[in-house]
């Protein structure tokens, strides 16, 4: 019987990926990386934005490790299921981490020349529904034409919320891949009431 030792000797080496040709990266962060405990972010800051590759909040607003939580999909834009997880995230900073007054902003930001804004046309997004088996409803739900009216729609669909406690502040805030500034649309206001958040 082969035991399970002679098995993993055996096993081919696994093959490059696209990602291997960054692990050096990696390797050169690790040499000098400090592990960052389980805490609330030291920002109280929870950014949303969108997964394009020329939007990296790392880079963008210089986060570091521990700064604040990124949630990424295609627009930035506010879902069910980007509701959900906030909802958790302020469950766990109450009953985990015992935090007694505010909790932490939502930064919601949009950029300009997404990649969404096609989604506008209404030929292209019947050929993307048609094509990807994504129903049209829920193409159009990711779609940034105009990031300075969609960060408003979105900030307004947090603040309306009742998965959100108060404690949860949200901001509007848009990105111009152009010039790399973020400008503030809307200034942070606490879900729990139509009123500017706490500092």
């Amino acid at each position: 019987m082969t035991s399970p030792t002679n098995n993993l000797a055996t096993e081919p080496a696994p093959t490059a990926t696209r990602l291997s040709a960054l692990l050096p990266r990696n390797e050169a962060f690790a040499r000098d990386h400090g592990p960052v405990p389980l805490a609330p972010p030291t920002a109280q800051l929870i950014v949303l934005t969108c997964l394009d590759h020329r939007v990296d909040p790392a880079v963008v607003l210089g986060l570091r490790l521990g700064d604040a939580p990124v949630i990424r999909n295609a627009g930035g834009r506010v879902t069910a299921d980007v509701v959900n997880d906030l909802a958790y995230v302020a469950f766990l900073a109450r009953r985990v981490f015992q935090l007694p007054g505010p909790l932490f902003e939502v930064a919601v930001i949009h950029h300009t020349q997404c990649g969404t804004g096609f989604l506008a046309d209404d030929a292209f997004r019947r050929e993307a529904a048609d094509t990807t088996g994504v129903p049209e409803d829920v193409l159009s739900a990711t779609e940034v034409a105009d990031p300075h009216v969609t960060v408003r729609t979105d900030v307004e669909r947090l603040l309306a919320s009742a998965l959100l406690p108060s404690g949860v502040s949200v901001s509007g805030h848009v990105y111009d891949v152009e010039t790399g500034r973020v400008t503030t649309t809307i200034g942070a206001r606490d879900a729990g009431g139509d009123h500017p958040a706490a500092a």
